[in-house]
């Protein structure tokens, strides 16, 4: 930049002395200020090429370029062919080309412009990449808040946060330094569909604030509840054998192409949500480690904004201990109103007991044992019973430690409701029936007394009157 040959107008203009400063000439009615930018952008990594670009009036004939707010231009260019721009080009940017420029433009009618606004030209992958990670977690719930922490091995004075496709400037904060590291804490929130994005973040030394370090690792922010929640199901069924295969459904409203499946670890929420266009999720042949709690989320291509979760849908395992056994009290077979006690027993020691119904889409039943010693058996009360309650249950028992690694199922346990015995209302149906029989009766003498005697009621009347 600046040993390129010069066209003969931009050689006659040095020659007649018309390339002095904007600082020189600012006259009154002069050219308005021009504009600048890079590209590909500010911030460029150490050995790329770039070019500023300088756009003025159609009338300009020679455009200027200042670094650091120095007098003396640094490079001097001639407008493109029918275009009112000029472009200076950096082959490889490094610590020297850093900086803030300006640039200027001069026409023949109006002299120099002024300065166009300063552009800060940033040179990145000086010093060691610092690291990014989120707290609580990549995933946060709409109206809640995330830190977002940068931190470094290596001492740096200020921070910077970058969002990317961010119409805003970095973010920037001093750091301090926590176990040995050089960090800065960034506080995102209240969240909404738009904080969820790819971050990055940077950090430089105070001697040299136009030349940073390395990006830090991307991180994804993913926005959830901004959507109403999906179902979640389980094909064939929530219950399954070691071994067998095993696919989870994720179901939505019209207009989503884009699903994400987490299991639970705990009560932390979940690190990443790995989005997929199909909302069926297979899971093969299933084994231990397959046991626990999903959720599903449903959203928008290329977008970081999510439902809310679904509701959990537990995975049990089914065969990893010895079957219990199960019976009824009083009996397998149950008048309609009645209560019935199922009874699931352990032979080892096992402190949770799971009830299911055969056909029922409802999660099993579960009782936990509060002492653990023997024996080991649970009671479920059901009732009052109706004909819904008929059918064949069986029941499992597992261990709060493996709370999603059952038993065996017990053998199966039929359960019949008799209908209710027809009750004789004929007696009641007379005694309705004489009373509405006396009181047609009373109403009918009285109706006649009326009717035959007008003049003792009106005489009655007035002795009442005169009284």
């Amino acid at each position: 930049m600046g040993d390129r040959a010069r066209t003969p107008t931009l050689t006659a203009l040095l020659c007649l002395g018309l390339c002095r400063g904007p600082c020189d000439q600012v006259q009154a009615g002069a050219a308005p200020k021009p504009s600048i930018w890079a590209d590909p952008g500010p911030m460029v990594s150490r050995g790329s090429p770039m070019t500023i670009w300088c756009q003025g009036s159609l009338q300009a004939d020679v455009y200027h370029l200042y670094k650091d707010r120095v007098s003396k231009p640094l490079d001097t260019e001639a407008p493109q062919n029918s275009s009112k721009k000029a472009g200076f080009s950096i082959e490889s940017m490094s610590t020297h080309t850093a900086g803030v420029y300006q640039c200027a433009y001069h026409s023949r009618r109006k002299g120099w412009s002024e300065r166009s606004d300063p552009l800060l030209l940033v040179v990145t992958g000086v010093y060691p990449a610092p690291s990014l990670s989120a707290h609580p977690s990549h995933v946060v719930t709409s109206g809640g808040n995330v830190s977002l922490s940068c931190s470094s091995e290596v001492t740096g004075d200020t921070f910077y946060l970058l969002k990317e496709g961010g119409a805003g400037p970095p973010r920037q904060m001093q750091s301090r330094t926590f176990r040995g590291r050089w960090q800065a804490v960034f506080s995102v929130g209240p969240m909404n569909a738009s904080h969820g994005g790819t971050y990055r973040c940077y950090y430089n030394s105070s001697s040299y604030p136009h030349t940073w370090s390395y990006p830090s690792n991307p991180l994804h922010l993913e926005v959830t509840g901004v959507y109403r929640e999906p179902s979640l199901s389980a094909q064939p069924g929530s219950l399954v054998f070691s071994g067998d295969n095993l696919t989870l459904q994720c179901r939505s409203g019209a207009g989503f192409d884009r699903f994400a499946l987490t299991k639970d670890e705990g009560l932390t929420s979940p690190q990443h949500l790995h989005g997929q266009h199909s909302p069926y999720f297979p899971l093969g042949h299933v084994s231990h480690t397959h046991g626990g709690q999903y959720r599903c989320y449903s959203g928008h291509n290329l977008s970081h904004a999510w439902s809310a979760p679904s509701d959990p849908l537990d995975i049990l395992i089914v065969g990893m201990y010895e079957k219990p056994s199960i019976s009824a009290q009083p009996g397998p077979s149950v008048s309609w109103g009645e209560k019935v006690i199922l009874q699931c027993r352990s032979e080892i020691s096992l402190d949770r007991f799971h009830l299911s119904k055969e056909g029922s889409p409802a999660a099993p039943q579960l009782l936990r044992l509060q002492d653990a010693a023997a024996p080991f058996q649970a009671s479920f009360t059901i009732g009052p019973v109706t004909s819904n309650h008929e059918g064949n249950y069986t029941c499992y028992s597992s261990d709060s430690t493996f709370p999603y690694l059952l038993s065996l199922p017990s053998d199966t346990l039929e359960l019949l409701v008799s209908a209710p015995s027809p009750q004789d209302y004929t007696v009641e149906n007379l005694i309705r029936m004489g009373g509405a029989a006396l009181i047609l009766v009373v109403l009918g003498i009285l109706l006649f007394q009326a009717r035959d005697s007008p003049g003792r009621l009106e005489d009655a009347a007035r002795r009442a009157m005169s009284t």
